[in-house]
């Protein structure tokens, strides 16, 4: 079982930026994808961006360009750095990790003021 904690998250204006984090403790070997996800009041949960055991990423096509995910599971910690931040960008963002099945952190709110 892994414990999922994220920070960073806060109040902006547009075209500003935040670095969110995600601290992992538990049974680390057992991650096989770290992501991030996030949803908007009255919207489903979405992806943002994936990163894989071997660093392999993927992003929303509404992020590319903007956002940048890092990290290294094996040291326990992925980052989100976003960029350029539009309104849009508004809602509680997740940590998520697949070990088989989805585990998830208990969000961070990311407010972007225009």
């Amino acid at each position: 079982q892994l414990h999922l904690v994220e920070s960073g998250g806060g109040l902006v204006q547009a075209g500003g930026s935040l670095r969110l984090s995600c601290a992992t403790s538990g049974t680390i070997f057992s991650i096989n994808a770290m992501a991030w996800y996030r949803q908007a009041p009255g919207k489903q949960r979405e992806l943002v961006a994936r990163i894989t055991r071997a660093g392999t990423t993927n992003y929303a096509d509404s992020v590319k360009g903007r956002f940048t995910i890092s990290g290294d599971i094996p040291k326990n910690t992925v980052y989100l750095q976003m960029n350029s931040l539009k309104p849009e960008d508004t809602a509680v963002y997740y940590c998520n990790a697949y070990t088989g099945y989805d585990q998830w952190g208990r969000g961070t709110q990311v407010t972007v003021s225009s």
